[in-house]
């Protein structure tokens, strides 16, 4: 989508159309064929929020909501696998897998379910882009419980 130019007081301001994350300049700033490393450094929660529709489908992101047709999401990143909901049936394949959901494992997971556990039931294509699993990624470690004062 094309940016609008604005005139204000002298000044050219370039507005990009909405939802633009600045995609080129962070591509760009993660340099040639870059890293998940790389990615994460230049990811955005924000842009991953709005890209989680996608998943929204079949996940619920809210701190206690219910599962979907799949399981509830928050305070995913850290846990082993099918550990997140306690009332969602996870795929004994998935459980017996026993990985933890952290960077590397989210991103090959968000690019194809499949062939990261064998069996598993999640009926997901997986997302292409890096930079987009980078997005993601970035949403779902902002999704985490408020520490408790004790």
């Amino acid at each position: 989508m094309a940016g609008i130019l604005l005139l204000l007081s002298g000044s050219v301001l370039v507005l990009g159309g909405c939802g633009d994350d600045r995609r080129e300049e962070r591509l760009k700033a993660a340099g040639p064929h870059p890293s998940l490393e790389a990615l994460m450094k230049v990811a955005s929660a924000k842009a991953g929020e709005r890209k989680f529709r996608q998943c929204a489908a079949c996940h619920s992101i809210l701190e206690g909501a219910m599962d979907r047709g799949g399981p509830n999401l928050f305070g995913v990143f850290g846990k082993t696998f099918g550990t997140n909901s306690s009332r969602y049936g996870y795929t004994a394949a998935l459980t017996r897998a026993g990985g933890i959901w952290d960077e590397q494992t989210l991103n090959a997971w968000i690019a194809a379910p499949a062939s990261v556990v064998p069996g598993t039931t999640m009926q997901f294509g997986g997302v292409p882009d890096a930079l987009d699993r980078a997005d993601l990624i970035a949403y779902l470690r902002t999704q985490v419980p408020e520490p408790q004062d004790k």
